[in-house]
């Protein structure tokens, strides 16, 4: 048994429906490790238990495995917005299609919690379009903040994904408008916290 292995068995199983999204996903995708999974939709099930978020915006959805995650952990009144650039792809879940910057320029809500999740080029771009939409003391959560060990080596200067990842690390670890912590959960989560 692996360590990813351990902490699952030790982890809340994984639900029916999602497992069955996991499963589809492997079969119909071309690129099924874009999934948030078992261990880490837990995790965003837990965070969004613990904050109980009434507004959360998350900025790439796939299969929407992590939308339907974190829906689970929210109140029942809440709603969790989603884009997507890819319209391939509950009650409490509003699907928008299109340029996530558009969008978000586009939103007069005011959200609890941010997930991101999507272009790695654009991690900063995202950041930056949605900090002002985040109450104070409301959350960010960013994936692939570790991007499989890469920011930790020297980097191709053709990898435009590992350097743009790389500098948006820098940026929050100096951004003085937040708190925030990098988790070794799957490939980095960056739990941040607005307190400016």
């Amino acid at each position: 048994m692996n360590q990813e292995e351990y902490i699952t068995t030790h982890s809340d199983i994984e639900p029916e429906y999602l497992a069955k999204l996991n499963r589809i996903t492997h079969l119909r995708m071309i690129n099924p490790r874009m999934l948030s999974g078992h261990f880490q939709g837990r995790v965003l099930a837990m965070f969004c238990h613990m904050i109980q978020p009434k507004t959360v915006l998350e900025i790439g959805t796939f299969t929407g495995y992590s939308a339907i995650s974190m829906a689970e952990g929210m109140p029942e009144d809440g709603v969790l917005h989603t884009i997507d650039y890819d319209d391939e792809q509950g009650h409490k879940i509003k699907l928008h299609i299109g340029d996530a910057l558009t969008e978000i320029a586009k939103m007069n809500d005011i959200f609890d919690l941010v997930f991101i999740d999507a272009d790695k080029e654009e991690y900063q771009a995202y950041y930056e379009a949605v900090l002002p939409k985040v109450r104070k003391g409301g959350y960010l959560l960013v994936d692939n903040t570790l991007w499989d060990g890469k920011v930790l080596k020297p980097v191709d200067p053709k990898d435009k994904e590992t350097i743009a990842i790389m500098k948006f690390n820098e940026f929050i670890a100096k951004d003085t408008r937040i708190e925030k912590v990098l988790l070794p959960i799957r490939d980095g989560l960056t739990l941040i916290r607005k307190i400016g």
